[in-house]
């Protein structure tokens, strides 16, 4: 996901490194169940979690070398849960960012499996950074709650029991605020925790995120009508064959793209006294905004 800013880029060649550096050697035992790991994990995505964990610590002052561990254990967290949506008892999907999905690949036990260990690793991993012990401790519980049944795991619950149910617009935006936008607004905690005490900016920070948490899933809905399979990388107009609610088919896409840019405005607006230091959480937010994968 290239853009203008140097800073993202930099984090952008700097992440795929560290996401390396940090799963289990691929010759190391269990052979398959690591390169299960690195083929989910080194396939090309967007890592939009992690650049949000640089920066929006960048925002607060901290060097992109105190959010590494940070950021792969977002990405780890994340591919996780790719791994587990294309399940066949899940969305049973054989594409993701451009390849077979893992349980094509590898089988669906060592697709479960490689899930749960990239779960696992995501805290490991947090535990190696260098903040303080309360630093790591808020961070952990903030990681873990976004992944939960009140975060992600949760949403994604609420999803499947709703295919085929018609929802208010407001009972979409709750499913997506835990199944898109916990993860998301997690990436940006832990970086500004990382790099501050100040609740109040730290709030501003979460306000920015549950903006452009709910605007990601409204241009992924969006896509989804709107797209193809080979730009995407996964398989266009799945919701639709599946009956799921989404924001074109509660609110057209006209309205759709509008609550998009309204959503992304109001993150902008969220951040518009940080300065200089808050551009590239500026950058982000008209790159999930203008997306095409």
């Amino acid at each position: 996901m290239t853009s203008d800013n140097p800073f993202l880029n930099d984090c952008q060649k700097r992440i795929e490194q560290k996401l390396l550096e940090n799963l289990p050697a691929i010759d190391r035992l269990p052979l398959e169940l690591h390169q299960a790991m690195h083929y989910a994990v080194m396939s090309p995505g967007k890592r939009i979690r992690p650049l949000l964990v640089y920066a929006a610590g960048h925002a607060l002052g901290a060097a992109s070398g105190d959010l590494d561990h940070q950021a792969c254990a977002l990405e780890y967290i994340h591919v996780y849960s790719l791994i587990h949506d294309d399940l066949p008892a899940m969305d049973d999907d054989d594409l993701r960012r451009g390849r077979p999905t893992c349980h094509v690949k590898f089988g669906e036990a060592m697709a479960i499996l490689a899930g749960d260990a990239l779960q696992s690793l995501a805290f490991e991993t947090l535990g190696r950074s260098n903040a303080s012990d309360s630093r790591k401790v808020r961070m952990v519980s903030t990681l873990a709650n976004a992944s939960g049944s009140h975060g992600m795991a949760g949403g994604q619950a609420i999803d499947l029991v709703s295919t085929g149910e018609s929802l208010t617009v407001v009972e979409l935006e709750n499913l997506h605020i835990l199944k898109t936008g916990a993860l998301i607004r997690a990436s940006v905690l832990l970086g500004a925790i990382t790099a501050s005490d100040d609740e109040e900016k730290i709030a501003i920070l979460d306000h920015y995120a549950k903006n452009i948490g709910l605007a990601f899933q409204v241009v992924d809905d969006i896509l989804d009508v709107t797209s193809d399979t080979e730009t995407l990388g996964k398989t266009q107009g799945k919701d639709a064959a599946q009956d799921k609610p989404t924001y074109p088919s509660l609110l057209g896409l006209t309205e759709s793209r509008e609550r998009a840019r309204q959503l992304c405005n109001e993150a902008l607006e969220s951040i518009r006294e940080m300065g200089d230091a808050a551009s590239p959480l500026r950058t982000i937010a008209h790159m999930v905004l203008n997306r095409v994968n």
